[in-house]
């Protein structure tokens, strides 16, 4: 039975040896970073060849935010405006949001990856640390929703399943969860009108992915490992999407990678996600995750059924609707397109 893990890869080839890792582990899915991003050819001669190991059509995954967290950029692909700046700039925020992520959606689909670890739903504080702060949508939560329905839309339209994150919030953050466990001292109470409040909006999204950070009236243990968060976030917020982890090499959590990893699922994450590469932790997080729980399988199925192919779409004109909505200059044609 299939792997409950979501892995990353070491670089921009796959090798025999790590190919039969893959296909023994057979994880649900695959993340891709910087280290492994060269040319569009490459790219995508690494997710055939990833699809290849397990032996189906699993899902690639990347973080194309834009701004700072964006791992294809150019010259082979657009660079994008950090979410927040685009949010200020924007004359047509929610057209302006489902442009974008059209776009961005024809460049990963055009190179195999069709999942995006986006929109953000995290609202932006004064004191949100800066490792987030650009990348939300905005300052309140209804500025949020509109800017992450939006993109998720565009991202379905395009044919990328979206992932929203990170579930049940970050913004309050004023630590880089990388490196640190950020901690959360308001009543629930306030966090269900704020905080939690965009992602209950979008709760029908096929993918969340959850924060690394403690809610002390909730659980003195991290969100994604403490099974009363995990408990809120299905049954107040109400999402019945696939509950995937963020890294757990992040350094907000604490223990062995395997104690992380079992830690994780045992709260009630339905995918783990290990991001670095490193084979000896990938072994020990597939072995410490186990398998899908029957819960899990039918979550994935569902998700996996709104994979749908790319509807038509032109895009440069497309491009130059995005360039005047931002009171930019009207791009040439055609930059990268694909799979429209």
């Amino acid at each position: 039975m299939r792997s409950a893990t979501i892995l990353g890869l070491s670089g921009t080839t796959l090798g025999r040896d790590e190919a039969a890792f893959f296909r023994e582990a057979d994880p649900w899915g695959f993340i891709l970073f910087g280290r492994n991003i060269n040319t569009p050819s490459q790219v995508s001669r690494l997710t055939q060849d990833l699809r290849e190991a397990v032996g189906r059509d699993a899902v690639v995954m990347i973080d194309q935010e834009g701004g700072r967290v964006q791992r294809l950029r150019a010259p082979h692909w657009r660079e994008w405006l950090p979410p927040l700046d685009q949010a200020r700039q924007s004359g047509e925020l929610e057209r302006g949001f489902w442009v974008r992520a059209r776009m961005m959606a024809a460049e990963l689909r055009a190179i195999g990856i069709d999942s995006n670890c986006a929109p953000c739903c995290d609202i932006a504080g004064a004191s949100t640390h800066p490792f987030l702060q650009n990348r939300c949508f905005g300052t309140t939560a209804q500025g949020v929703i509109a800017g992450a329905r939006a993109t998720a839309d565009g991202f379905l339209a395009g044919g990328v399943l979206p992932v929203m994150k990170h579930i049940p919030g970050h913004g309050r953050a004023t630590l880089d969860s990388h490196k640190e466990l950020p901690v959360v001292d308001q009543p629930v109470e306030l966090l269900q009108k704020t905080d939690f409040a965009p992602f209950s909006a979008l709760r029908d999204l096929p993918m969340a992915m959850t924060a690394h950070i403690r809610f002390t009236a909730v659980d003195p243990r991290p969100a994604t490992q403490s099974a009363q968060m995990i408990t809120l976030i299905r049954d107040q917020i109400g999402f019945d999407g696939v509950l995937m982890s963020d890294d757990i090499s992040m350094q907000a959590l604490s223990g062995t990678i395997a104690e992380r990893a079992e830690a994780t699922k045992v709260a009630g994450c339905d995918l783990v996600l290990h991001c670095n590469g490193l084979r000896t932790e990938m072994e020990a997080t597939v072995l410490a995750a186990g398998e899908l729980t029957p819960e899990a399988m039918v979550r994935t199925r569902s998700a996996l059924e709104m994979r749908q192919s790319p509807l038509p779409a032109d895009m440069d004109a497309l491009a130059r609707e995005l360039a005047d909505i931002l009171g930019q200059p009207a791009p040439m044609a055609s930059a990268p397109s694909a799979g429209a």
